[in-house]
């Protein structure tokens, strides 16, 4: 009985809160990691506005290696969440609940717009591009880019909310936060910029 006893709260100490918490903080190595191997597999999607050819010759003619990378962006969402969920913990025991809940709202938007990404694109590489519906085709890869624009929205938050709260909890330095408020600004401006690069395609095909 004592040994049992002494096995089981040996069990629960080893796997106690700690332990799941940096497990989960350890998420965020997996997310980058995930991320990046999804995005080399997948490849450069055509721009708004792309050819008919283009469009079949990148999601009919490398379909594999589109739903390939599906698996892994899917991983990426899912670490990215347990990160959050980590995130929110650390801000939380600091006092500091505000910035976790912004970072949870923040990272679950992230994570339901890529998902809805990840299912578009494997759908258009599953059978719709191949189906010969050119309009149908076009229309869903031009959505795709304009939510990969409206997608920015929440990740700049995410970051915003875990680098204020982090900083204002005295766990980082002055120079991270300002790396994180850079990062911010560079969505920003990469938001500004494809929607600019979105109007120009636009024209451009309307021209055609």
């Amino acid at each position: 009985m004592s040994a049992s006893t002494t096995a089981t709260s040996s069990s629960s100490c080893k796997y106690g809160r700690a332990f799941w918490e940096r497990l989960w903080r350890g998420s965020g190595n997996n997310f980058v990691t995930f991320a990046i191997i999804a995005y080399v597999i997948y490849g450069t999607q055509p721009p708004v506005g792309a050819s008919a050819d283009a469009l079949a010759a990148f999601y009919a003619s490398h379909r594999t290696r589109i739903l390939i990378s599906a698996v892994f962006s899917g991983l990426a969402v899912l670490n990215l969440m347990w990160f959050a969920a980590a995130l929110r913990t650390t801000l939380a025991d600091a006092g500091l609940d505000g910035w976790g809940a912004a970072a949870t709202a923040a990272s679950a938007v992230v994570g339901g717009l890529f998902l809805l990404l990840i299912a578009m694109s494997a759908g258009l590489a599953y059978s719709i591009a191949g189906s010969g519906n050119q309009t149908l085709t076009s229309g869903l890869n031009d959505l795709a880019w304009a939510l990969v624009v409206l997608t920015s929205f929440p990740r700049a938050m995410l970051i915003m909310s875990g680098s204020f709260g982090l900083w204002r909890a005295g766990l980082i330095s002055n120079r991270l936060f300002a790396a994180g408020v850079a990062v911010v600004a560079v969505f920003v401006a990469l938001l500004t910029k494809r929607g600019d690069n979105a109007e120009a395609a636009g024209a451009g095909a309307g021209h055609i």
